[in-house]
Order: C-alpha cells, then sequence, then structure tokens
C-alpha cells in the first residue's frame, strides 16, 4: 500500500489550518452497528459530534442511555445525543461518515448533503463501490473512501459490541494528496489505526473481493462464519467468487492492496491450473487459509442475512451485482458471482429458506460454471517490473485440507482430503481483516424491529 505524507502539498480549504485551526465539526450519519461505535468513540473523545439517525428507537434509547458500548478496546457508557432530524439552522459540516448500508447510502447523502460545508467531505464507510454514486451527489472533490477493517454490531438499540479489532484505509478516488484525509485519519485514530492511502481503488477491491465472497455465503447458508467455512465445498465456492472478483479488477487495471496488510488477494485468486486441478500444494495453502479465517472470525455472521431477517433489502447488488455488471461490460465472465446474487435475491424473495444444504445446491449446480477463462497477471504496481506468477508459500502436503464437518460429501473437483494440520500451511497470512464486516464485516445480527430506512445496523 502507498502512504501519502501527511506533510505534502497545498492547504486544503476544509483543513482546520485553513479553518484558523477551528474544531472541525463531524455528522455520523447512521446509528447501527459501525455508526454507533464510531459515534460513541468521538464523543468520548470531546470532539464537536453529531449523530443523525432516521430510527425513533434507536435515538430514544441513546438519548435516555448514553451510547453503551462493549468488546474490544469498549469505551464503556459514554453521554451522547442522537438527533432525528438538522434542522435548517443547522451549522454546516466539515465531515459527514456515512455509516448506513449500501442500499440505502444515496438516499442518506441527498438528504445531508445541504449541510455539508463547501469545503467539506461525506466519507463512505460501506463494502462495496460507493464512493462513484456519492461523488455524483457531493462532487469528486468533497468524496472520500474510508475502509474499515473491524467489526462490530448492534444488540439493541443503544447498545453496540466491537467485534474485532482493527482501523481504517482512508482515501481519495483519484488517489490525489489531500490534507483533510489526514485531519480524518488524526481523528479516526482513537478508534482504530488509520492510514491513508493513494490507491483506495485497490483497497476497495481487495475488500470487495472477499465481502463477495462471506457476506453472500454467508447469507444463503444461514450459519456463522466458523461453521460454514468447515465445509470444503463453501472454501471452494468463495475462492471462486473471489478470483472472478480479482479478474474483473485485473480487467479494470485495478493494483489490489493486501487487506490490513496481510490478505493478499492476488494470490489467494485461482490459478488456470488450480481451476480444474483435482488437488495441489497451492490449493491446499488456500483452503487452509479461509480455514484459519474461519477459526478467528467464527462468530461472525452475515449482515445481508440480517438485513433479510428485518425485512430490508440486501446489498447483494453493491457486492457480487457490482462484479457481474462491471464483468459483463469487460466481457469477462463471472458465473459464480451471478448465481451468488439469484440465490440471495430468491431468499430475499422469500422464496428459498438459508441453510447449508442450500449452499450445497448452490455448489453442485455450478459445477460446469466454474471453469473460467484463462486468468490475466495483476497489473505491476508503479516503477516495478510487471507482475510474475503469485508466490505460493509452500505447502504442508500436496492435497486439500480436510473438512471439518462431519459426513460431508466429496466437493467435486477437489483433491483428497490430507492428514496434515491445514493451518501450518499458511500461517503468516491469518491475521486476516473482518471478513463481512458490515458494520463493516461479518457481525452478529442487530436487534429485529429496529430498522429505519436510511439508517442501518452495520456499514
Amino acid at each position: 500500500m502507498s502512504f501519502i505524507d501527511s506533510s505534502a502539498g497545498e492547504l486544503a480549504p476544509g483543513s482546520s489550518a485553513a479553518r484558523g485551526s477551528s474544531a472541525p465539526r463531524l455528522l455520523v450519519v447512521g446509528c447501527g452497528g459501525i455508526g454507533g461505535i464510531i459515534a460513541a468513540h468521538l464523543f468520548e473523545q470531546g470532539h464537536d459530534v453529531t449523530a443523525f439517525t432516521t430510527n425513533p428507537l434507536i435515538a430514544d434509547a441513546i438519548n435516555a442511555t448514553g451510547f453503551r458500548v462493549r468488546g474490544e478496546a469498549s469505551p464503556g457508557t459514554v453521554r451522547g445525543r442522537a438527533v432525528r432530524e438538522l434542522g435548517p439552522d443547522t451549522r454546516p459540516f466539515d465531515y459527514v461518515l456515512l455509516a448506513t448500508q449500501p442500499p440505502q447510502v444515496e438516499e442518506a447523502a441527498r438528504g445531508v448533503v445541504a449541510h455539508l460545508a463547501e469545503t467539506g467531505a461525506m466519507i463512505c464507510l460501506q463494502n462495496g463501490l460507493c464512493e462513484e454514486r456519492i461523488a455524483r451527489i457531493a462532487g469528486p472533490e468533497r468524496t472520500f473512501g474510508g475502509v474499515i477493517a473491524w467489526g462490530a454490531s448492534m444488540v439493541e438499540p443503544g447498545v453496540y459490541e466491537r467485534t474485532s479489532s482493527g482501523g481504517f484505509v482512508l482515501g481519495r478516488l483519484d488517489g490525489a494528496g489531500d490534507p483533510r484525509l489526514h485531519e480524518l485519519a488524526r481523528i479516526l485514530e482513537a478508534i482504530g489505526p488509520t492510514t491513508v492511502t493513494d490507491n483506495l481503488a485497490g483497497a476497495r477491491w481487495s475488500k470487495l473481493a472477499i465481502n463477495c465472497a462471506i457476506s453472500s455465503l454467508g447469507t444463503i447458508g444461514g450459519d456463522r462464519l466458523g461453521a460454514l467455512l468447515r465445509h470444503r465445498f463453501v472454501r471452494r465456492l468463495a475462492l471462486e467468487i473471489m478470483t472472478e472478483t480479482v479478474q474483473v479488477s485485473r480487467a479494470l487495471g485495478v493494483r489490489l492492496e493486501k487487506v490490513a496488510g496481510t490478505l493478499d488477494l492476488d494470490w489467494i485468486a485461482l490459478t488456470d491450473a488450480e481451476r480444474t486441478a483435482a488437488g495441489s500444494p497451492g490449493l491446499f495453502a488456500k483452503h487452509a487459509l479461509l480455514l484459519a479465517v474461519g477459526a478467528r472470525y467464527r462468530r461472525m455472521r452475515s449482515s445481508m442475512l440480517a438485513a433479510i431477517e428485518r425485512g430490508r433489502p440486501p446489498a447483494v447488488d453493491f457486492l457480487n451485482g457490482e462484479v457481474v455488471t462491471r464483468g459483463a461490460a469487460l466481457h469477462v465472465a463471472t458465473p459464480i458471482n451471478a448465481a451468488v446474487r439469484e440465490e440471495v435475491l430468491a431468499i430475499a424473495a422469500r422464496k428459498s429458506k438459508p441453510s447449508v444444504s442450500l449452499l450445497r445446491a448452490l455448489f453442485d449446480r455450478t459445477r460446469e460454471l466454474a471453469g473460467a477463462p484463462p486468468s490475466s497477471r495483476p497489473p505491476a504496481a508503479p516503477h516495478e517490473p510487471p507482475a510474475a506468477a503469485p508466490h505460493e508459500p509452500p505447502a504442508a502436503a500436496p492435497h486439500e485440507p480436510p473438512a471439518a464437518a462431519p459426513h460431508e460429501p466429496p466437493a467435486a473437483a477437489e483433491g483428497p482430503r490430507a492428514a496434515a494440520d491445514p493451518q501450518a500451511a499458511a500461517p503468516q497470512r491469518t491475521s486476516a481483516a473482518p471478513v463481512d464486516d458490515q458494520a463493516a464485516g461479518p457481525h452478529e445480527t442487530s436487534a429485529k424491529g429496529t430498522s429505519a430506512q436510511g439508517d442501518r445496523e452495520d456499514v
């Protein structure tokens, strides 16, 4: 990942220096899992912050008892207020942090853009590629992206749990340096380590590949991440989904970034040989990595599934649907992502019921679709020679790791089960960031009956 020197460049008109060192005004839009924890930390740090939610139950709970936060690095109970509307006399905000789910983000942005300072910025904290949508509302110069590498959930209105540690990656789509990014990074440091990148697209697409696999498969499987990734066929589907996403990103010329500095999507994408091989050291290592991720984040639950359970639209068109649409425009085949999207929409329409058997049926009927055109190489980083074939770490055995779930039928196109310890294959790659964060990634279900249009429990 490339980082920008915070001292470089001219002063942005909206930076604290240009404002005469006045404290920036912050607006957090959405008080679900991610938004609630961000707002709580900002209140606790004494910032000039306003929490905005359209959900009366959430607003009433916060205003009565404050933000009650538990879990990793919890600030405990933080006094603060949430508002349900912004009056015409509200002073402009320097930073608007959009913490809604993707299907509501554009409506949320339109609802508050009039309160954004001319020199301010909106920050997209959603999964997916929402910056382009928000730039059409606020303008490219007033649109930032924030990739979240931690998980959270709203247990009940006003009660939040941070389910995993991590921080933020901030940037602009055009990769330009901007002092406002560094001012915002210093503010968010109280929540988690925050870096500024000149390759936001690379960070976004890497995270998109993970979310397309974990969030969507979690929705179809109807179980938590740890239980699902013990099934070998689920891991294979995840690898195929991520591979298609990586192929589309390469066709766009995106240089992928490692997620949380550790999870390398260029490496994890299946090679041409691995797509058809019965087993190989590379496949074993990649399955081992997913087993390790499942073990570490075993409690995480798909936020898309939680949205469907609450009668809200799933964000699948912002994840797998985005890959399918862009792939079609570039003539890159994405049949597995397309099949996953249709299955999630069928669940949302109550035509199917989430279960592991439904996932297995999806796997079985997509075996003929799994063969894809030859893969492309990742684009070279600036000032670097063209990328060679992705390096594969040494594997513990020439086969794929065993499935932990008993009595699981063998998966098609997979090698024989190995007796070796699968996590020995790639120990250096197991510190991946939360994968389904819709509070940035996979999280617990938020309280039912607390949803409201334009407000989300997770990011």
